[in-house]
């Protein structure tokens, strides 16, 4: 199932169910078959966004820092686990984000459907 975004400011996003119910839940959002966030209600969308963002970095880098510290204890450590293989969450949201912050500039709401 696919996620599909709209808003006059932008282009429509379109989202594989997952990644798009993964953002309307950091945004405070039921992940619903169809929606809207409000001009008024993208500010604190993006401020929910960019600290989910900063936390899923904190979190690599803090797996990544335990990881070298294990190489070099002389541990052998595999190459990446699939965690850190996956697409990161700022790749993820930055269409999103962009598509928000285009139209809380210009004033327009984003809805979306499955």
């Amino acid at each position: 199932m696919l996620y599909k975004f709209q808003s006059r400011a932008t282009a429509d996003l379109i989202l594989l169910e997952p990644h798009g119910r993964r953002l309307l839940q950091i945004i405070g959002k039921e992940p619903s078959p169809s929606g809207i966030i409000t001009a008024a209600q993208i500010p604190q969308a993006l401020a929910a966004l960019d600290m989910a963002v900063a936390l899923d970095e904190r979190q690599r880098a803090q797996a990544q820092a335990a990881r070298h510290a294990r190489q070099s204890e002389g541990f052998e450590v595999e190459d990446e686990d699939d965690r850190t293989q996956q697409v990161r969450l700022h790749q993820r949201a930055a269409p999103f984000i962009e598509m928000l912050q285009r139209s809380a500039a210009d004033e327009h709401d984003v809805v979306w459907s499955r």
